[in-house]
């Protein structure tokens, strides 16, 4: 249908928002409750006012419906002072904070504070102006930055940025049906939290850290730990860094989404003093090769299918909070993070002559889940605990700047050979899809027992939440599915339960397009910015001499050195592990 927006006309869909159709008409309109990630929101902000021939004063862009007729203006003199009232009542809580937050000049609240020319004290008394020395106290503890929720090794939490926007509500309830949050109260004591003020008890997958536009919900801050081991001589600081991380690290420095920094990467963590620097994309194919070998195992002996893949660690805890009859069925490979761990404490250690009791085991991952999974005892495989300190993208960006140092200014440099071979089939472990695909590269050749060359497996990619297929290898037919965001899985493990489906391997993700939408990734994200991330990951792997995890020359030598066979005694020892029953 045909609308005008500032006396243009316009194609509008039917049933879609104003604030839609003027963005998809790249008419800007400001926003801070509406997210593309998320259902169209309730206008709670009030920033996306507009006016129309249709409705009597302002109403939000974000939740009034296009009609036939309709006429919109969205920059008037009544509507932007109205914007920026609202915006000044916002920014009143923000008030002198944001030189200690840790979304300093990464805050939608604070770019639009920017943009409006606020006056961030309007709605507070100046400290000059305060006289009562009991008052200036009470200001100054208001002022402090305070983690309300200690109790969780992933997500930090603080009501004082918050501006009531319920992006972190509606994630977490329509994309990952988990619900930990909530509105509490009423009227003026209204806040956005968990149901009766518990500790947040959930998968930490930080999609709500991803989508909130303050620091009202971020990962928990370990740059403090990294710093104090950076410093100290008598440790050897290991770090591995994710797959996905070279594609998304850029963007925390200005440059385009999907831009390839893995030698930027290495350096600014040679720089930081870090003494060795290993890729995770390793373990990746230790975990590939592992559950390769399980699935091979389990369609000899007849299941338990389907088989579903181990390295999300926030699926992981959805199926033991959940769905606990699944856990048979969850591969028993540890995640990348984990599968490399246990490997630098052990035969590196013992290779190097290494003391692993001064090693200190750094990660640097897209995902605040990665920060529980590294404190589950169960996933320790040497006789030490195996990553000392997480670390996301964010976190990392942060102490380079506090540090004053620029990835655009250091030359390139590679990561330490030792255990920092990488393929391919690795670094699809990036993206939705890539683990499956990894996977069949190994599996397929093993079950054949031939040499497959540059064989691609495209029917797994793509954005849709549920991909199912079916693979043709010999005489056998292998079912799969590939699901990313949990609402997905969860309707994929109820058509599974009502025997409405059956797979044999299973590959999830709990985040948008998997890792590359993780958590722990930089902001703003939207599904423009994932598929450039993704082109970025497909392209590489397109130009990498190795593309096969099996073909790995460290992983062959660590096989032949030390581990023996996938599967073995000792493989299983630090490559696997056991779950638990955490249904109430």
């Amino acid at each position: 249908m045909q609308i005008k927006i500032n006396k243009k006309s316009y194609q509008a869909d039917e049933g879609e928002t104003i604030l839609s159709a003027c963005k998809r008409n790249k008419i800007r309109i400001p926003a801070l409750c509406a997210h593309p990630n998320l259902s169209p929101s309730e206008g709670v902000c009030r920033m996306c006012l507009v006016e129309t021939n249709q409705t009597r004063g302002l109403v939000p862009a974000c939740a009034q419906i296009v009609s036939r007729g309709l006429e919109v203006f969205t920059e008037t003199e009544k509507i932007n002072k109205a914007r920026k009232i609202n915006l000044e009542l916002l920014w009143a809580d923000h008030a002198g904070k944001c030189a200690s937050c840790r979304r300093n000049r990464r805050c939608e609240l604070q770019n639009l504070a920017e943009e409006f020319k606020i006056d961030e004290f309007k709605f507070v008394p100046r400290r000059k102006e305060l006289e009562n020395k009991d008052e200036l106290d009470l200001l100054k503890d208001n002022w402090e930055h305070t983690v309300l929720d200690e109790k969780n090794q992933s997500i930090a939490r603080d009501s004082q940025y918050c501006i009531e926007c319920r992006r972190c509500v509606r994630i977490c309830r329509d994309m990952q049906t988990v619900e930990a949050y909530g509105v509490n109260y009423r009227s003026s004591k209204t806040n956005v939290g968990t149901p009766y003020e518990i500790p947040l008890d959930c998968i930490f997958c930080g999609q709500c850290s991803a989508v909130c536009p303050t620091a009202a919900i971020t990962e928990k801050d370990d740059i403090e730990k990294f710093e104090k081991v950076l410093a100290d001589p008598k440790k050897m600081v290991i770090v591995q860094t994710a797959p996905s991380v070279r594609f998304t690290f850029s963007e925390e420095f200005g440059e385009a989404p999907g831009t390839f920094w893995e030698g930027k990467l290495v350096a600014v963590l040679k720089e930081l003093g870090c003494d060795k620097v290993f890729d995770t994309v390793l373990g990746a194919d230790f975990t590939i090769v592992e559950e390769a070998h399980e699935l091979i195992k389990r369609l000899k002996n007849g299941g338990p299918f389907p088989m579903f893949t181990s390295c999300c660690p926030s699926w992981i805890l959805y199926v033991e909070k959940y769905y606990s009859q699944f856990i048979p069925n969850l591969s028993s490979c540890k995640s990348p993070q984990q599968m490399l761990a246990p490997l630098v404490k052990t035969y590196y250690a013992e290779s190097e002559k290494i003391n692993p009791a001064q090693t200190v085991s750094v990660s640097i991952m897209p995902c605040t889940s990665k920060k529980y999974e590294a404190q589950r005892p169960e996933l320790n495989g040497s006789d030490h605990k195996d990553v000392d300190i997480v670390l996301t993208i964010r976190e990392l960006a942060r102490l380079l700047r506090k540090k004053k140092i620029d990835p655009r200014k250091l030359k390139e440099k590679k990561y330490d050979p030792a255990l920092g071979i990488s393929t391919g089939a690795g670094l699809l472990f990036a993206q939705s899809g890539g683990v499956m695909e990894a996977a069949l590269r190994t599996a397929v050749e093993k079950i054949t027992g031939e040499e497959l060359g540059k064989m691609e497996f495209e029917m797994v990619r793509g954005e849709a939440g549920i991909r199912c297929a079916e693979i043709e290898i010999n005489d056998l037919k292998l079912k799969i599915a590939v699901v990313h965001e949990i609402r997905n899985v969860k309707k994929l493990l109820e058509d599974i339960k009502a025997s409405r489906a059956s797979y044999d391997f299973v590959e999830v993700m709990a985040c948008p397009n998997g890792c590359i939408g993780g958590g722990g990734q930089p902001v703003p994200v939207n599904q423009n910015i994932r598929n450039a991330r993704i082109k970025g990951i497909l392209k590489r792997d397109k130009g990498m001499p190795l593309r096969k995890s099996h073909e790995n020359p460290v992983l062959k030598k660590i096989y032949k050195e030390f581990l023996g066979q996938p599967g073995s005694e000792k493989a299983e020892e630090l490559l696997h592990t056991k779950y638990i029953n955490r249904k109430k």
